[in-house]
């Protein structure tokens, strides 16, 4: 398509163009194309009665043509199950990790105010005690404290995480069990507190969280394996709460 053409392409007509070259001898549908007020990159497409309803985040509102027909073939080739055209790939990825792009979701998340979280006091575990004993202990106690908080649900695979965009602590309040080893609590603590030290890095088009020197600085923690060999063994029950797996059914727990 020449530029002339590109530039009179709205939203809902590159969706459609895109439409109609993956599904030629099927009717054209109406196009129902949104913005959402998210705080991320996320968006989604469905097909139904006649109608492809299009909601993408506002993040891609004010995006260049070419980014909204990659988002066009990325989310229409998933719809029906076809493999997207690597160009498409390559070209959405570098979006969504450009550092303006990052920064403006960032404070699209700030705009909703804080983060919600339970107290960092928890029934057994304490987070704040926590965050300061380590503070001293691996960081000469100079590390600024950020919000810090138990989830306010159950996850099965997220035992922690930390929120640049409202610079806040989080761990798995499944973990706030009198069965779970303190030096495990540190662990998870410890790998957040390590997201501050050092920050991700972006590398080409790619984000760079666990860099090399935050794993070698995470591998110093004296309870590291320890702590690695105990989580692959407890998951969460239908509860919420951590019981121990059987051989035939461990668990991931990832943290952020």
């Amino acid at each position: 398509m020449d530029r002339e053409s590109a530039a009179r392409e709205n939203p809902e007509m590159i969706f459609l163009r895109v439409f109609r070259t993956l599904r030629p001898r099927t009717p054209a549908p109406q196009v129902d194309l949104q913005f959402r007020p998210l705080a991320n990159a996320s968006s989604r497409v469905s097909w139904a009665g006649g109608r492809l309803t299009v909601l993408l985040a506002e993040v891609f509102r004010d995006s260049p043509y070419s980014v909204q027909e990659a988002l066009a073939w990325i989310l229409l080739s998933k719809l029906f199950r076809r493999a997207a055209p690597a160009k498409h790939l390559d070209r959405y990825r570098r979006f969504v990790n450009r550092r303006d792009v990052t920064r403006q979701m960032e404070q699209l998340r700030r705009k909703r105010g804080r983060k919600l979280c339970l107290p960092a006091q928890g029934k057994f575990f304490d987070l704040v005690a926590i965050f300061e004993e380590l503070n001293l202990r691996f960081f000469w106690g100079l590390m600024a404290r950020p919000e810090i908080g138990w989830s306010q649900s159950h996850s099965r695979t997220i035992l922690g995480h930390y929120d640049t965009a409202h610079h806040t602590i989080i761990l798995n309040r499944a973990l706030d069990e009198e069965r779970v080893p303190r030096f495990v609590v540190e662990y998870v603590m410890y790998h957040e507190m390590l997201h501050l030290r050092f920050p991700e890095q972006k590398r080409g088009m790619r984000r760079c969280v666990h860099t090399a020197e935050f794993k070698s600085a995470e591998q110093r923690f004296p309870e590291y394996a320890r702590a690695q060999s105990w989580l692959k063994l407890w998951s969460p029950n239908e509860n919420g709460r951590m019981e121990r797996d059987s051989a035939n059914n461990r668990a991931n727990g990832q943290i952020g």
